[in-house]
């Protein structure tokens, strides 16, 4: 994400939350569009996530050509850029492969490991130093993801553990942003990785169709409502994502990351009145743990940050 955390010198900071709030929002739309598609429309997970990237590209490129030109594609990294992009592609093939199968709370849930994940993989790799409160806060948000895990592991069995799957292929892809660091601007960065999602997905797709795989079985949308939903999943994707662009362009990280959790109270919101699931009791416990888990570490990091600052 410190790709992203550039800011220029005017910022806004109650316009960036405002504009994070509302992508947080907005975004869970496209995970209840994709388990739409595989619940009503038979749609494969597989085919959902190769239009979330290909109409993703249909939306957005005439406005970046219009904007920059080809020079908005003249990336300076464009082989890790496009690795990003697969990674992105892998994880949200599990993130939707795992709502076609689960609440979508659940999912988003489980999935809010990911900041847990991203810290270890900093602390091991990048040297960045995380104390036993974080490491504490780290276990403990495990803990609740296996809250939410112990009861959709009776009823979906392996199936539970996509979540966690995607969870750590996300973190990869924000530590390879930290890792590009600023050599290209946000906007050909997002581009390139799209193209790479998009590439990946049609590989992922003729590899799981050929070997028979019903999570890649190959399709046309069914209708004319399949059609627009796939429109404005590949909109969404591209749009809200550029709104996080934005955010933090006008604040910095530590103020806009807590937004993030607003995505389990739109997932668990569209979850109900669209599929009729509703976390229970034990679930919002876990719940409750990886959330206060991921404001915690992220409290640490600025309460470190602001020591560094002052030394």
């Amino acid at each position: 994400m410190s790709a992203f955390a550039t800011a220029p010198a005017h910022q806004n900071p109650l316009q960036g939350m405002a504009i994070m709030a509302s992508a947080m929002i907005v975004l869970p739309v496209m995970d209840a569009i994709a388990k739409y598609m595989a619940t009503f429309e038979a749609m494969s997970p597989g085919q959902v996530t190769f239009y979330r990237f290909f109409f993703q590209l249909v939306c957005t490129l005439p406005l970046l050509f219009a904007a920059f030109g080809w020079g908005a594609l003249s990336a300076k990294r464009p082989w890790m850029n496009l690795l990003r992009g697969a990674l992105h592609g892998a994880a949200s093939l599990l993130f939707f492969a795992a709502v076609k199968y689960m609440p979508l709370a659940d999912v988003f849930a489980i999935y809010f490991v990911e900041p847990f994940i991203l810290t270890a993989l900093s602390a091991l790799f990048l040297s960045d130093k995380v104390g036993w409160r974080r490491w504490l806060a780290i276990v403990v948000g495990f803990g609740g993801a296996m809250i939410v895990i112990q009861p959709s592991f009776e009823v979906f069995g392996l199936k539970a553990l996509l979540p966690v799957a995607c969870a750590f292929l996300f973190a990869l892809y924000l530590f390879m942003n930290r890792a590009v660091g600023e050599a290209d601007s946000p906007l050909t960065m997002q581009t390139m990785a799209g193209i790479g999602g998009t590439i990946f997905m049609t590989g992922a797709l003729w590899i799981g169709a050929s070997a028979g795989a019903t999570d890649f079985v190959p399709s046309l949308p069914a209708s004319w409502l399949g059609l627009v939903l796939l429109l404005i999943l590949g909109a969404v994707s591209g749009y809200a994502h550029m709104l996080v662009v934005r955010a933090f362009r006008l604040a910095p990280l530590s103020l806009l990351a807590p937004f993030q959790y607003f995505e389990i109270i739109s997932a668990t919101i569209l979850g109900y009145a669209l599929f009729g699931d509703f976390p229970n009791f034990s679930k919002w416990i876990g719940i409750l743990i990886i959330v206060g888990s991921g404001l915690f570490i992220l409290w640490r990091e600025r309460v470190q940050s602001r020591l560094v600052t002052s030394t």
